[in-house]
């Protein structure tokens, strides 16, 4: 990265701290500016790898200063984003811009879903942005399954639930469900009125021949059928007579228009494969999607389309249809894709799929899965994952989620709820070491007292039992010297054993020892914690019994997790040295 590059990224994040600071009243943290940092300054990507080494030292300046100083900074450097902050406090002013032509109760807008999988993490920007905007304007969010191709994209009848289960967890509730595959007749309806206005004919060329034609702007020799002749074929259509490629319905639009891809384009074609909803079995002639979504969209009332910038010519291809029956085009939005860090996994349905169906990921709940079932699996609520994804806003450029900022946001929500517990990892390069504690300076306690949280002092002590404990080995100190077993005490290490000292914290605040977790050698819980990294295997202090099966917890110096299930069954997921482990848990973050 050159100087030059550098200062703008040390400028750029210097706005976007500020401004992350003043919003949410808090201490700025470099994860959670880099998503919107990213998003507004694509040329940044390519050095996505450095940048967040840029902007550490500038994102702690930031948070040395107070919020008088903050505001007196970015009015110096950004006076339009200060002008946003104090324009107005609605929710959710500042990170969604107004919809073009909006009214109050009057907007609908629709997810529209090929229910070929359950959704990874880039699916869950839609409906949080729809869901948002729902809200904003008192509208309509419809659920329309777009599942009119039972052959590339085959739908899996498992995630139609599933999806419709995700939109639930990030906080939305649909108001309407549709299945285009219930809706067949509908469109062979609008289909005939299309040809009854001349909008549509029947065509057996073959896909290369047409595109030849296509790409020379010469009309194919079926273009000038009569109009019964395309009904007679298109009938034979819906009826099941021709085979495969044998024969489509094309959208008369323009054969020398500038642009080939909407010239003449199919609206209907024909699929051998039987779709794999018993409803919908029997039918042949299928409607491409951009047909199906255009007549779905006027019948629903949708007022408001958002679909990729790479879609714009779906959007022109609709208008043909739209005109030929003199209907009003939705206003459209368009915006980049979504990338996602922190994964190996590429953001693709089929992709995971396949990694699930070789093995390598045990489901689409598994951690290293960049799916929305993993990610609330471990934890993480949806509130979380919806404001990092309003966040991203409107852009039409590419924009990138960094994790961290999902991260941020849950800690923010589930850390006053999470209890506390001490969990002792045992490694492969850093294995969990079994020592007896000892009087020494002074008797030995029986137990530790550490609180459930520290800053809820109302919900009382854990006790954790100190005869022979277990730590993990990189947390001993060199034999003979002291460390602190939070919430119990100060011992000195003897090599084969610990030496209780005292208790006085004062050795801890004075920064002269180290303090670690611990664990009861005996009594702990055998813990699997899955992670995005992978499996971790260690021993839970006994009091995590108390806590209950999908309760967020902070395991201490190691991070929230999820309980997921006690004493499960011996599976893949769980089987430790005796054929179970005795808590399963799945990591969520830091």
């Amino acid at each position: 990265m050159d100087d030059e590059l550098r200062e703008r990224v040390e400028a750029a994040g210097e706005t976007a701290a500020l401004y992350n600071a003043l919003k949410h009243d808090s201490d700025p943290d470099v994860g959670a500016i880099m998503g919107p940092l990213m998003g507004e300054n694509p040329e940044f990507r390519p050095h996505g790898d450095e940048i967040p080494g840029v902007v550490a030292p500038v994102v702690n300046r930031v948070a040395g200063m107070n919020e008088a100083e903050r505001r007196d900074r970015l009015a110096e450097l950004a006076p339009d984003r200060l002008a946003e902050l104090e324009a107005d406090d609605e929710e959710d002013e500042h990170v969604l811009p107004d919809l073009p032509n909006a009214e109050d109760g009057e907007v609908v807008m629709r997810a529209a879903p090929n229910p070929n999988g359950p959704w990874h993490m880039g699916h869950a920007r839609m409906p949080a942005v729809i869901g948002t905007y729902k809200r904003r304007y008192d509208g309509e969010f419809i659920c329309r399954f777009d599942d009119t191709d039972p052959e590339t994209k085959r739908p899996d009848l498992d995630a139609y639930d599933a999806i419709l289960e995700d939109i639930s967890y990030l906080g939305f509730e649909v108001d309407r469900v549709l299945k285009a595959s219930d809706r067949l007749e509908t469109y062979y309806d609008h289909a005939r009125d299309l040809i009854d206005a001349g909008g549509a004919y029947t065509c057996s060329c073959s896909g290369e021949a047409f595109s030849e034609l296509k790409n020379a702007g010469e009309s194919c020799p079926h273009r000038g059928k009569d109009a019964e002749t395309v009904h007679e074929e298109f009938s034979a259509m819906v009826n099941g007579e021709y085979d495969a490629g044998e024969m489509v319905l094309r959208v008369r639009t323009d054969i020398e228009h500038k642009n080939p891809a909407l010239r003449d384009w199919v609206a209907f074609r024909m699929i051998d494969t039987p779709h794999p909803r018993e409803v919908a079995a029997d039918y042949r002639c299928w409607p491409m999607l951009d047909f199906q979504s255009g007549v779905d969209d006027h019948l629903t009332g949708v007022t408001h389309i958002i679909r990729g910038i790479d879609l714009q010519d779906s959007a022109k291809r609709q208008r043909f249809v739209y005109d030929y029956f003199d209907w009003e085009y939705p206003e459209v939005l368009h915006w980049g894709h979504v990338q996602v860090d922190e994964y190996d996994v590429k953001l693709s349905t089929s992709t995971i799929k396949e990694l699930i169906e070789t093995g390598e990921l045990t489901g689409w709940d598994d951690p290293r899965a960049p799916t929305i079932r993993s990610v609330r699996r471990r934890g993480i609520r949806g509130e979380a994952l919806v404001e990092s994804m309003t966040e991203l806003g409107m852009s039409t450029s590419d924009v990138d989620l960094a994790m961290s900022s999902v991260y941020a946001n849950n800690r923010d929500i589930v850390d006053d709820e999470a209890d506390r517990y001490f969990l002792v990892r045992d490694r492969a390069d850093d294995p969990a070491v079994e020592l007896d504690v000892v009087d020494g300076d002074a008797p030995a306690p029986e137990a530790g007292h550490p609180p459930l949280h520290p800053d809820h002092p109302d919900r009382g002590d854990r006790e954790v039992p100190a005869g022979r404990v277990v730590v993990e080995s990189s947390d001993l100190p060199p034999e003979g010297e002291r460390v602190w077993l939070k919430g119990y005490g100060c011992v000195r290490y003897a090599g084969d054993e610990l030496a209780f000292l005292d208790a006085d914290i004062d050795v801890v605040r004075d920064g002269d020892v180290d303090v670690v977790h611990w664990a009861p050698a005996a009594e702990s819980r055998e813990t699997l914690l899955r992670t995005v990294e992978g499996d971790v295997r260690g021993y839970a202090e006994p009091a995590v019994a108390d806590a209950a099966v999908d309760d967020v917890v902070q395991f201490e110096r190691i991070g929230f997790a999820r309980i997921d299930a006690f004493e499960p069954e011996a599976t893949d997921e769980a089987d430790g040295p005796d054929g179970t482990e005795d808590l399963l848990a799945y990591y969520a973050h830091r």
